[in-house]
């Protein structure tokens, strides 16, 4: 469990530091991503991007 935790994470910062870079291929406006502004800060849930690099990761990780 502490393992999962760990990953999560872990991924979290990734994705968070490479959000600018991603950006240039459009992830993070793709349907289904959403934007919004409460507490006087912008908010991001990339679900639709999450889903579409997951599957590229899974595809590459079937593949090595």
């Amino acid at each position: 469990m502490l393992r999962w935790l760990i990953v999560v994470v872990l991924a979290l910062v990734l994705m968070s530091g490479l959000t600018a870079w991603l950006r240039r291929f459009g992830f993070g406006r793709l349907p289904g991503d959403f934007e919004f502004r409460a507490f006087g800060r912008e908010w991001q849930l990339p679900i639709a991007s999450t889903i579409v690099l997951s599957m590229i990761a899974a595809l590459v990780a079937r593949f090595l």
